[in-house]
């Protein structure tokens, strides 16, 4: 017996039957277990769930969450999730990068001209609301996602949920 993948056809209708299964299922994880790549798995969700932006607009979109105050910035690969809360500071261009530097916790380099799709996301996660502006890569992974916060009580910031939902209207 062989040890080939399933075709692709075949694995991404088993990755929708996952979600069908789990609809607040870790994509990431749906995706792994399927052999797909994770921006296979967003766009099977319910209309609405994720509404996409051009990767054009990676500066313009940072920009405007640099207003938001404290954000929570997540990177998922296989073998870490990288939770990291902190406001996001402006970045610039510079040798090929989107720098990144300031009085925050998250800083560094982003390789923006990598980022393929921006999405807005907003579903349910462990029982509830998640917001998110996740960025993807032309292999269809996450390069990083920027998640609107939550208070004590776990509830959304309501400021942010206004900001976070101004910003999709621009590009729904």
């Amino acid at each position: 017996m062989s040890a080939e993948l399933p075709a692709a056809a075949d694995r991404l209708a088993a990755a929708r039957a996952a979600l069908a299964a789990k609809p607040d299922g870790v994509i990431e994880a749906v995706a792994r277990e399927h052999g797909v790549p994770p921006r296979d798995v967003l766009a099977m969700l319910p209309p609405g769930e994720s509404v996409g932006a051009p990767a054009e607009a990676f500066e313009a979109i940072w920009t405007d969450v640099t207003e938001w105050g404290e954000i929570l910035f997540i990177v998922n690969t296989p073998d870490i999730v990288l939770e990291c809360h902190g406001r996001l500071v402006p970045g610039t261009a510079g040798h090929g990068w989107f720098n990144v530097h300031g009085d925050s916790p998250i800083g560094g380099h982003i390789k923006a001209s990598n980022c393929s799709e921006i999405c807005f996301v907003d579903r349910v996660f462990h029982g509830r609301r998640s917001l998110s502006i996740q960025f993807y890569n032309a292999a269809g992974e996450a390069m990083f996602k920027i998640f609107v916060r939550r208070d004590k009580e776990r509830a959304l910031l309501p400021d942010q949920i206004v900001k976070f939902e101004a910003l999709r209207a621009k590009y729904a």
